[in-house]
């Protein structure tokens, strides 16, 4: 009955105020003089770590400068690379200790972080490990415009080339298959590739997603331009001819989408079906996973099983009441978890997403999980104002790389009654930075942060990335 209660508030009451509340920028963080200097240092520190451009021996070949992109630690030894990775967290979690202290937050000091660091847990899996994949059409080393691989360089710096991706080995040979694929019919079509919107040509990028079994998706991106609608359908069937019945019927295909751009906003359509299932199913722990051409899930499958394990073992003496997952996907960690609470609210702005969720749900007879489509900012404040009072609430927050709303901060500040919130990112030197410190710094009336600190107690990095800079990272608040 409460379940259905907070849903009904939730989908139809929109608090004016809440509307109207404007987006706090970077900028206004903080009003003393100290705090302004830590933005100094924030900036200066955002500065150093701007992405450079990879400097390229000259001596080096075009799949040595890809790899070097794509998987920059490729040339060290497994050990080494989680070695380069600990420092890295740390480096992070230092600087995130040094802004926190500085707008006062409670911090305990450990070894200059503000809580332990644990070693980083291996990915199962070093090869092949990607179980989706993005490749694009350019000019590849040899000038060819039909090239299907990844970028070396930048459009800023009017440099692209576009190297074939066989030679990467965190992208399964099954997907480097339908790239070469691609790559052979956009040859065969009369068509142009589409390089730049405003160039014309139509063919466009490849992503292809398979799972434990092999089975694979593959969504190709059309732009139609000034086609006539008769003459985008007869291309269309011809992309469906060539990996139905043509040379790549031998991908084996389990489903096979397109997506239009929009002719005149250049942004892509819903994914249409062409052929085969509409959905991929995956093995995740003892769940089974809906996944659409556009729902999030973990790219290294075993090493996100790995990352559901630990995160169950870290709120284990925090679990009871509900517990609130932001930025669910398809629903993965609240589900891993949902044995832990009596209640599982999941958040997601993805639509598709939200249905593989409640799909997942039912499919795996979990009946205390609940999914709700839309953003966390407008969603949130409805959610935590309304709940029983006996319940407390533990949030879950695996934000993408543009971090967390503001206004999603604050809520999770405000709300006293979670007490404790689980903090995953792939980039914690990112945005997620910014989140931290609000989460952990002293309550200000000025920034609308009222409730008491979060205080972190233990951080783990576990890689999903191996042979990349990247780690996941989770990190236990409580308060």
């Amino acid at each position: 009955m409460w379940m259905n209660t907070l849903l009904f508030r939730v989908i139809h009451n929109k608090p004016l105020s809440w509307c109207m509340t404007r987006t706090l920028s970077h900028t206004q963080l903080g009003s003393t003089n100290s705090i302004s200097q830590t933005q100094q240092r924030c900036r200066n520190l955002k500065d150093k770590k701007k992405k450079k451009p990879v400097p390229f021996n000259p001596g080096a070949s075009w799949e040595e400068r890809l790899s070097d992109v794509a998987t920059p630690l490729w040339r060290m030894g497994y050990k080494e690379q989680l070695e380069y990775k600990l420092n890295a967290l740390r480096s992070t979690l230092r600087d995130i200790t040094i802004h926190v202290r500085a707008r006062g937050g409670k911090v305990v000091d450990c070894d200059g972080l503000f809580c332990p660091l644990q070693d980083i847990i291996p990915s199962p899996v070093m090869n092949g490990y990607r179980n989706k994949s993005s490749f694009s059409v350019n000019r590849g080393p040899d000038g060819d415009p039909k090239t299907v691989g990844n970028f070396v360089g930048t459009g800023r710096d009017r440099n692209i080339v576009c190297v074939r991706a066989d030679h990467l080995i965190n992208i399964p040979e099954k997907h480097k298959h339908v790239a070469r694929c691609y790559e052979d019919f956009i040859h065969q079509s009369p068509l142009a590739p589409c390089l730049l919107f405003y160039d014309g040509g139509h063919w466009r990028d490849v992503v292809v997603r398979t799972n434990k079994k092999g089975e694979t998706m593959a969504i190709v991106t059309f732009h139609p331009q000034d086609l006539p609608q008769n003459e985008v359908l007869s291309h269309i069937q011809s992309l469906k001819d060539y990996f139905t019945q043509g040379p790549g019927s031998e991908c084996n295909l389990t489903s096979l989408y397109y997506q239009e751009n929009n002719p005149k906003t250049h942004q892509p359509s819903p994914p249409r079906l062409l052929y085969g299932s509409p959905h991929l199913t995956e093995q995740v722990l003892d769940l089974r996973l809906r996944v659409s051409p556009t729902s999030f899930l973990q790219v290294n499958t075993p090493a996100a099983e790995t990352l559901y394990t630990a995160l169950g073992n870290m709120i284990q003496r925090h679990a009871h009441g509900t517990l609130l997952d932001l930025c669910c996907g398809t629903g993965a960690i609240g589900l891993s978890l949902a044995g832990y609470f009596k209640n599982v609210i999941g958040v997601e702005m993805v639509e598709d997403a939200v249905l593989d969720a409640r799909w997942n749900a039912d499919f795996n007879g979990i009946e205390n999980c609940q999914f709700l489509s839309g953003r966390a900012e407008k969603l949130l404040p409805n959610l935590l104002s309304y709940k029983q009072k006996e319940l407390s609430v533990l949030a879950v927050a695996n934000p993408p790389r543009a971090g967390l709303h503001p206004r999603v901060v604050r809520a999770l500040r405000n709300c006293e009654d979670i007490r404790t919130l689980l903090f995953v990112t792939c980039k914690p030197e990112g945005e997620a930075t910014r989140n931290l410190t609000e989460l952990c710094c002293a309550p200000s009336l000025e920034q609308k942060i009222l409730g008491e600190a979060f205080v972190p107690q233990e951080a783990l990095g576990v890689d999903l990335f191996p042979h990349t800079t990247h780690c996941e990272l989770a990190l236990l608040l409580t308060r």
